[in-house]
């Protein structure tokens, strides 16, 4: 990881707004992108997450856990459970609701288990959606753009893969 908060130094402070301002641009990107699909689109998607991410370190922003809450499947909640040695529905009791689409969500935010340096408490069980995120390194990006352009506003990493994204095609 490089040194110091470089790149993010620049993205993070204004990122909502910069997210605001380019999300009719975005849109209208993803719309021509979604309809014909480059073949090389993963390939490209791939090589921008990787040279973000050497520019960015999460433990810098950790402006995902700060803000929003990923999705816990069953699965999510029995390994995190049996992690904290609850039973999983004491674990839903105690930190999760069901949001308008049906899916288990943090009650609050931040995540309560971001702890000092932006560490994750519970890092080794985390919700796959934890370990995925921001989904920029994904088979199948096509798929995924609707999710994208949302995280172009929580994630300076998936906003900076989206710009270099538009420079390319």
């Amino acid at each position: 990881m490089p040194e110091g908060p470089g790149l993010l130094a620049t993205l993070l402070p204004q990122l909502r707004q910069r997210a605001k301002e380019e999300q009719k641009i975005n849109k209208k990107f993803f719309q021509k992108l979604g309809q014909r699909k480059p073949k090389a689109l993963d390939d490209t998607v791939a090589g921008l997450h990787e040279a973000v991410f050497a520019d960015i370190d999460c433990l810098q922003c950790a402006n995902c856990c700060k803000t929003t809450s990923p999705i816990f499947r069953d699965i999510d909640i029995d390994r995190i459970a049996a992690h904290l040695r609850q039973r999983p529905a004491d674990f839903i009791t105690q930190y999760l609701h069901l949001d308008e689409e049906g899916d288990y969500v943090l009650n609050s935010a931040p995540c309560p288990f971001l702890g000092a340096g932006h560490y994750c408490s519970i890092y080794e069980v985390r919700p796959k959606a934890c370990r995925e995120y921001p989904h920029t390194d994904r088979k199948n990006f096509h798929q995924i753009l609707g999710l994208t352009l949302k995280n172009t506003a929580i994630c300076p990493a998936a906003f900076e893969v989206v710009k270099r994204l538009r420079e390319k095609f």
